[in-house]
């Protein structure tokens, strides 16, 4: 390729880059501006950058305990997803028949159904187990929870099975030879050669639970049990809406992902490129 068209392209690269970024930039700008500023040119820089509207999102978010509820909810929905899916992947792998193909199959369908489709549905059959089973599978963290490990779980056995089967099943029969159970090969053998996906996995099950909101609106009613996503939604009133205010609460909900997301992005792509190629 000429240099020419090495200008072209990285030039497209960077306007389309732009684009991309110009949400965010509208969104932080706008989170230091006064109303006035604010209805007069949400592209211009503000006069001043003040926190003050920091300080009143952090306020009317309560944004400690909405903060401590979505690390809850996301740091219990990784572990057990990682948990659970990297096991079940191994099995499916390990135990290569016709039946595990099924299940495998049947967890890599999930991951075609939009979620609209099945929130009523779901939410009546919570409604059920809660009024007959008594267990508090709504309102409560631990429901959403529950619920969040079953909509993530395809996807990760799907990334953990096309990286499992790189794994030579020798090192597994090498140490079942040495004396090793089933479950120390696993986590002695196997699991920390999942290192990359494992990280993979994380990043995408952090993002997509630190930025839930409907789910956790469906599940969660109760004032002291929101989430920060849902901390959010009661900036935008039905008749005014704290524009300045709210910017500022959106920003301080991307913040401790994008912390994350750039501590471990070098995973990504090398993780995703391992599950679903090999």
């Amino acid at each position: 390729m000429s240099k020419a068209k090495n200008g072209v392209v990285s030039t497209l690269i960077v306007i389309l880059a732009l684009l991309f970024l110009s949400p965010i930039y509208i969104m932080l700008v706008n989170s230091f501006k006064t109303r006035a500023e604010l209805y007069e040119n949400v592209l211009a820089l503000p006069a001043s950058f003040s926190f003050e509207y920091y300080a009143g999102a952090i306020k009317k978010m309560n944004f400690l305990t909405v903060f401590g509820n979505s690390m809850y909810v996301t740091v219990a929905t990784v572990i057990f997803v990682i948990v659970l899916a990297s096991m079940t992947a191994w099995m499916l792998v390990r135990r290569d028949n016709a039946m595990s193909k099924i299940i495998f199959f049947s967890f890599v369908a999930t991951m075609l159904i939009p979620f609209q489709t099945l929130m009523m549905p779901l939410m009546q059959v919570m409604d059920w187990i809660r009024t007959y089973l008594h267990l508090p599978v709504l309102n409560t963290h631990e429901g959403l929870i529950f619920m969040n490990i079953g909509f993530h779980a395809g996807i990760a056995v799907f990334l953990y099975h096309g990286f499992i089967k790189s794994i030579p099943i020798a090192l597994e029969e090498a140490a079942i030879l040495d004396g090793c159970s089933t479950f120390g090969v696993f986590w002695r053998i196997v699991f920390p050669l999942l290192k990359s996906i494992t990280v993979t996995v994380a990043i995408l099950d952090v993002i997509a639970s630190w930025n839930d909101y409907l789910l956790p609106s469906l599940v969660l009613s109760d004032k002291g049990l929101r989430t920060i996503q849902l901390s959010t939604f009661y900036f935008f009133g039905e008749f005014t809406i704290v524009w300045n205010q709210a910017m500022a609460g959106l920003t301080l909900t991307i913040i401790p992902v994008v912390i994350f997301y750039s501590l471990a992005q070098k995973y990504i792509i090398k993780g995703i490129a391992a599950g679903a190629v090999k």
